[in-house]
Formats: structure tokens, C-alpha cells, sequence
């Protein structure tokens, strides 16, 4: 049924202004998978989904992206979900909608590469469980990450859909996106995604990029757009008008800012038009409303991200990836640094060959601009990852990579020129190797832990205990954290005639003045002090803050409901009281401490230390190690990389003055040498 309601793609390519058949515009939702990642870090939870799927089913959509993605890492190494259990519970209840996943090519939903078997058996099971529609993508538009992926999918019955990762750099033209489609229609795809992950794609490129697909190829177009710059509603209307037959949006209350465009407002520009997506608004307004509501509870800061960000037009940078930059500046001390990394994440980019930025190359590109500009030297340290990408172990990038840059990051090692999977023998035959089979439920659980061992492992302990005995889930936490901070921060505001009026210079309540030992005796305050009711007593290294409001007061001059705001008070340190100068014993020059090494290696950034390659296995060095310069001593990993730090000269290894799996601070003193 789906590749029949898919297949009239020369249908869907008709002129706009041609009113003689009515063709119905097709939309899918991505409401729970991309709109709830963009917006809310991915934290909807299974039962969200669940209370709202049967209004959702009804409302006439092309399909529903619902599975994929980041959901299924963030399904059990968060929310404690099973991610097999999600797709199921799905489809059970949406009768109507065909349900529709996105798929990192040879990646699946990791973030590195498995072997042909892991990825066939992988969507042998998706469609088992549920998924109608593969969108099948790979960050570099590299053909060969596609292959095992789609052959999969024609091979278990599904919907194959082929994707270009949209990007805008000297080599990107029409031509060569062409070129890209024209080799993944070779492999079978039964339609093609235009994907826009930062949403800069233009109105007028979108037009001449699908007339240009539509002229060469005989399949439907589809475009999603992010609205991050402001332009994605614009760019469906003149796609739509090119030639595509589908687009992607989101409900209302979770569309916008990093997220995809409304979908009522994109059902009603085209209700206007030859083309109608013929939705149910009614439908659509019972859902809005009830995301709104949910909103809260789940949202991680988006209420405070710019609806409209221009400066993604220059950066390129996707939404999701700017506030990784930010975190990851702010833990490294370096937040005012963020306009450096931004020039240099278009250096690194030409550097590596003009990737697209979509997971993992917008990971890659984004962490080495990060290091290069907190190391004060370009390229000073290097993630394993990069390497990798420059070893070709990603793919192919799509302007080949110069010899001098790869000299630089892998000196005399070759490049591969190969599919990178042609490295990979069968995982399936020793995938339960290590685990203890009582923790597998079913076999949807073997490619959960090949796929992303440490979160899947996690999960099946959890899963394991009596439900009573279950800790709360990282995603419950996080929300506690977040409520907890928002209360501490939150000021009760007078409420005027309709809650909306200014305090009066009579109602502001002034400093409070309070006795210097109260922090002496707070364990032994009740409910008042000095007439006034305690809210909120917080020590701090030494310090405190205190929150007060004044109690019930009986006088007739005061006998009012105005409630004052709460004061939060830090007193003054106590005075000190002065020493007689006779009393003050002579200061003495501070002995130095003696040496036990001439240098150190010092953590280059905030992260943490790894002395291993993994559990079990023996140290990188031990002390009184001679080291050559440039070898390898520990790792350090920061911003989801892992970075090797080496030894800068020849020397001896005195003292391992941290310890493995330490969390350390830029600057920290790692390993004591001796230089030879």
C-alpha cells in the first residue's frame, strides 16, 4: 500500500499555476521524533506518545516519523525505555498512519559504523515491529554508506527512502546533488528526502534544486526543513511549486525555532492552492493543545532560544549543535570564545573537505574548532575521531582532503579508498559475548547492546531489578534539577488588581537586618525569626542565603492581603576583631616543596581521564616508563570525543599523578616527567 500511494511521483511534478487536477500534498509529522529532539533534548516519553497516537492517526497524515534518530540512544540511556517496546506500543494504535523512521545509513542509530549482517538483521526487526518508511541517510552523501542499508529494506518490504544532506559550500551545486541521487536511485530507493538539517535552504536554491531532480529522475521529492533561519515555509512553498509531493512539518506547539514549520500553517497556505493536504483541524487543534500543556514538563531550555537565528546563514551551524557549543565552552571556562569557534568551525570544514554538519560530521567538526581555539594552536590536539575521518573510516568526503592536511593529522599512514564496512567481519556471531544472557529478553535486546553497548547495558540492569527498586530514571532527575532550579530562582511578584500591576515603593520590602549568629543556630530555628516566617535557608561554603517574608500582622494600618515579595538576604561577614601587633608572629618565607619531577603533562581541557584503552586492559604506560615523543600516554575525553594526549619529548614517567576515569580540570598536572 505504501509504495503504491508513493509511486506517482510524475503526478506530484506538475507546475503550479496548473489547476486542472487537484493533487493532494502530502505531509508527514514529525512531531514525536525530530520536533521533540530539536526542541525538547529528546526527553518524550513513550506514555506522552501514547495518550495522544489515536488523535494523531486521524488526522490524515502521509506518515508519521515516530522512531529513529537520537530516540533510540536517548530511549534507554535517559528515560530507561525500551525503544523495540516504544515502535510496538505505536503501531498498535495507529491504525491509519504509516509509521516511518530515520536511519544513519551503515551507522543505524549508533554513531559509528557495524558490519552489513548488524545492519540487516537491524531493519529485519524495525519492520517486524513497525516501520513502513526508511529515511536513509549518510552525512557525507557517500553512496557506499547507503548500500547495505536500502538493500536491507527492499529485501524485508519496505519503503526505502534515499536522502541528500543538504549543505552550501563551492562544490555543492546542482549538478553534484544530481549526481548524488542519481547513484542512490541505482541502488533502488523508491523516493528521495532533500534533508536541510540547518535549515538554509533557500526559497530559489530549493526551486532550482528540485526542478533539477525532478528533470532527471522518474521518483517523488520530499523536503524537510528545520525553521532555525526563518526560511523553511518559504522554501516548501517553492519547492512544492518545483515539483516535490511532500513535506515535513510539525504540530504547532512543537514547530519553530530549531524544530520544522507548523503544520496548520503550511495546511493552510496550500489549501489555497491546486495542492491540499486535506487535514483534519480539528484533529490538529486537540493535539496542539495538548503538546502546549505537556510542554513544560518536558522542555529543556527551548523557551529561551531565539525564534529566528540569522547567523546560522553564515555558520551553518544547526541549532541543536550551537547549544552543544555553548555547554561545552561554558565547562571549559571559555564561553566568550564562542564567536572564534564559530570562524574556525568554517576552517575546520574546508579543511575536512566541506562536510555536510548532521550527525556525526557536525560532532566531528564542531569538537576540533572547540579544541583548536582552547588550545591556542590549530590541530595541537586531535580527537581519535577525526583522524578516523581523515583515515576515510566515515566515508568519502566530498572535496578529497589535501595531502599536506592529511600528512598533518596521520603523518605517513594512507587513507582508505574503500567502503569502510569492507573492514568489518559479521558482529552477530559473538554479539551477546560479555553479557550475561539472563539480562536479554528478547532479540530486539542482542542489537540494542551491539548497537550501543554501555546505555543498552544500563537499561538491562534497570530492567532486571523489581519495578520498586528501580532508581529513578537520569531523565527524571534531570527534570527534578531543572524544577529545582527554577523554584530556587523564582520571586513571588505582588499581584495587583488583575496580577499585573507594579509593586508600590511602600510594598517593596526593605533589607532586613539579622543578627550575626544565625548561622550558628539555624538548626535551631523554628518557624519564625524576629516576626518573620522562614522560606528558605541555604548554606554555602560558609556562606548562606536566607528567604524571608514578613508574618501575619494584626495592626489595622497593615491588616491588608498584600502579599510581599520574598527576600533572599546575605549578611555581612562579622567584623574581625583586631590583633595586637605585638601578638603577630613574625611571617616566615614559605619553604619551596622539593621536586619530584622537572615537567608535567597537563590536561589540555575539562574532561575525563582514561590511563586505558578499556576496562581490563593494560595501562597506556607505569611509572618509570621511558616514552618516546609523540607516543601516547592517556586519553582524555571531552565533548563526547576522545583525545589522545602524547608525550611532548623523549622522557621518563615519574609519577601518574591522577588516577583512570578521573574527571580533571583544564590545567590539571596528569603525569610527572623527566625530560631525557
Amino acid at each position: 500500500m505504501i509504495k503504491k500511494s508513493l509511486s506517482t511521483g510524475k503526478k506530484m511534478n506538475i507546475n503550479f499555476e496548473d489547476r486542472l487536477h487537484k493533487i493532494p500534498l502530502r505531509i508527514t509529522d514529525t512531531t514525536l521524533r525530530d520536533a521533540h529532539q530539536s526542541l525538547w533534548a529528546t526527553r518524550m516519553r513513550t506514555d506522552d506518545m501514547l495518550r495522544v497516537i489515536d488523535v494523531i492517526d486521524n488526522i490524515g497524515y502521509y506518515s508519521l516519523e515516530c522512531w529513529g534518530g537520537a530516540t533510540f540512544d536517548v530511549c534507554l540511556r535517559f528515560l530507561r525505555e525500551n525503544p523495540w517496546e516504544r515502535l510496538r506500543q505505536i503501531k498498535a494504535k495507529a491504525k491509519n498512519t504509516p509509521l516511518q523512521m530515520l536511519l544513519r545509513g551503515q551507522n543505524l542509530v549508533g554513531y559509528r559504523n557495524y558490519a552489513d549482517d548488524v545492519v540487516d538483521r537491524f531493519v529485519a526487526l524495525a519492520c517486524e515491529n513497525g516501520i513502513d518508511i526508511f529515511r536513509i541517510f549518510d552525512a557525507l552523501n557517500d553512496t557506499r554508506n547507503l548500500e547495505a542499508a536500502i538493500k536491507a529494506v527492499k529485501k524485508h518490504g519496505g519503503h526505502a527512502q534515499g536522502t541528500l544532506c543538504y549543505t552550501i559550500s563551492k562544490v555543492h551545486t546542482v549538478e553534484k546533488y544530481v549526481s548524488y541521487a542519481k547513484e542512490q536511485v541505482a541502488l533502488g530507493i523508491d523516493s528521495l528526502c532533500i534533508k536541510d538539517m540547518a535549515g538554509i535552504l533557500s526559497p530559489i536554491s530549493a526551486e532550482r534544486l528540485v526542478k533539477g531532480l525532478v528533470a532527471e529522475l522518474n521518483i517523488p521529492i520530499q523536503l524537510h526543513c528545520h525553521a532555525s533561519s526563518g526560511m523553511a515555509m518559504a522554501t516548501y512553498v517553492e519547492g512544492v511549486r518545483a515539483g516535490a509531493g511532500a513535506i515535513d512539518c510539525a504540530i504547532s506547539s512543537m514547530a519553530g525555532f530549531s524544530s520544522q514549520p507548523p503544520v496548520e500553517t503550511m495546511d493552510a497556505i496550500f489549501a489555497e492552492t491546486n495542492y491540499s493536504a486535506d487535514l483534519d483541524i480539528k484533529a490538529l487543534e486537540r493535539v496542539a493543545r495538548y503538546f502546549n500543556e505537556l510542554a513544560p514538563q518536558r522542555q529543556h531550555g527551548s523557551s529561551s532560544l531565539p525564534f529566528i537565528d540569522p547567523g546560522i546563514l553564515v555558520h551553518q551551524i544547526p541549532g541543536g549543535m550551537i547549544s552543544n557549543f555553548r555547554s561545552q565552552l561554558a565547562m571549559q571556562q571559555a564561553l566568550d570564545k564562542l564567536p572564534e569557534v564559530l570562524e574556525e568551525v568554517a576552517r575546520v570544514r574546508e579543511d575536512l573537505g566541506f562536510p555536510p554538519l548532521v550527525t556525526p560530521t557536525s560532532q566531528i567538526v564542531g569538537t576540533q574548532a572547540v579544541m583548536n581555539v582552547i588550545a591556542g594552536e590549530r590541530y595541537k590536539i586531535v580527537p581519535n575521531e577525526v583522524k578516523d575521518y581523515v583515515r576515510g573510516k566515515y566515508g568519502r568526503s566530498p572535496v578529497p582532503i589535501s595531502k599536506s592536511f592529511i600528512a598533518r593529522i596521520l603523518g605517513a599512514e594512507k587513507p582508505i579508498r574503500h567502503r569502510p564496512a569492507d573492514n568489518l567481519k559479521p558482529m552477530l556471531p559473538k554479539a551477546t559475548d560479555g553479557i550475561d544472557p539472563k539480562l536479554l529478553d528478547h532479540e530486539e535486546d542482542i542489537i540494542s547492546y551491539v548497537l550501543l553497548p554501555e546505555p543498552a547495558l544500563q537499561f538491562f540492569m534497570w530492567r532486571a531489578l523489581p519495578p520498586e527498586q528501580r532508581p529513578e530514571t537520569p531523565a527524571d532527575l534531570e527534570l527534578k534539577k531543572m524544577q529545582a532550579e527554577q523554584d530556587k530562582t523564582s520571586v513571588t511578584q505582588i499581584n495587583g488588581n488583575n496580577g499585573m500591576s507594579e509593586p508600590s515603593a511602600a510594598q517593596v520590602a526593605q533589607p532586613i537586618p539579622l543578627p550575626m549568629n544565625v548561622p550558628d543556630i539555624a538548626s535551631e530555628l523554628l518557624e519564625k525569626i524576629e516576626g518573620l516566617t522562614l522560606e528558605e535557608l541555604i548554606f554555602r561554603k560558609g556562606n548562606f542565603r536566607i528567604a524571608l517574608r514578613p508574618s501575619e500582622i494584626t495592626n489595622t494600618t497593615a491588616a491588608t492581603s498584600v502579599s510581599l515579595p520574598i527576600q533572599t538576604i546575605t549578611p555581612a561577614a562579622p567584623p574581625q576583631k583586631p590583633v595586637p601587633e605585638a601578638k603577630v608572629p613574625p611571617v616566615k618565607p614559605a619553604e619551596a616543596a622539593p621536586a619530584a619531577y622537572s615537567k608535567t603533562i597537563d590536561a589540555p581541557f575539562v574532561g575525563t581521564l582514561y590511563l586505558s584503552p578499556g576496562p581490563g586492559k593494560s595501562c597506556f604506560i607505569k611509572e618509570n616508563d621511558t616514552v618516546d615523543a609523540g607516543v601516547k600516554v592517556c586519553i582524555v575525553e571531552a565533548m563526547k570525543l576522545f583525545n589522545e594526549i602524547t608525550a611532548p619529548k623523549r622522557c621518563r614517567i615519574v609519577k601518574i599523578l591522577a588516577s583512570d576515569g578521573q574527571a580533571v580540570e583544564k590545567g590539571q598536572q596528569l603525569i610527572g616527567i623527566e625530560e631525557l
